[in-house]
């Protein structure tokens, strides 16, 4: 049975690019897959939680270290993905780069809200109080950190409350 919530198109007020998201991705076949087809998105998880491990940027240490100014070594890790992204994207755009399907990669303006402010001052306390963002959180888990696990059902929580109450959050 189909979603109809997911099809309906988005109010006015709402952020239309979430929206969008929610949409089956043109490159999405319907076909059903084989168990192993998508073995290369584990692989590529697990190559990226061992350079996490070995980066030490799963450590509580050096992540307290950051918010202490103490340490250059994780500004060093963000800044690095900072200048490959932009790299990565002028890239994209000069050489009209497309997808393995062939189709064009566009790149849209985003709009700035004060929400964004709001937000980025609680996934920083977040982060801060605990040690853990969502990206290296099943590193932690993986490496035996398990008391991170409260942090990782305290992400979905949030997850699960910004979504019922989004409708009715400020722009």
């Amino acid at each position: 049975m189909e979603n109809t919530a997911f099809n309906q198109a988005a109010p006015a007020e709402t952020d239309t690019e979430v929206y969008s998201l929610l949409d089956t991705s043109a490159n999405a076949s319907d076909a059903p897959q084989p168990w192993w087809h998508h073995l290369k998105y584990t692989l590529v998880g697990i190559f990226f939680g061992i350079t996490f491990v070995k980066a030490e940027i799963i450590s509580w240490f050096r992540i307290q270290e950051m918010f202490r100014l103490e340490s250059f070594h994780m500004y060093g890790v963000i800044g690095t993905g900072v200048v490959v992204g932009a790299i990565s994207v002028f890239l994209i755009k000069k050489f009209k780069a497309r997808t393995i399907d062939g189709e064009p990669i566009t790149f849209t303006d985003k709009t700035f809200n004060k929400g964004q402010i709001i937000g980025g001052l609680i996934f920083g306390l977040g982060w801060a109080m605990t040690g853990a963002c969502p990206g290296p959180l099943f590193a932690q888990i993986g490496t035996g950190a398990l008391a991170v696990t409260v942090t990782l059902l305290s992400a979905i929580a949030g997850t699960w409350v910004y979504g019922y109450f989004r409708e009715r959050l400020p722009m």
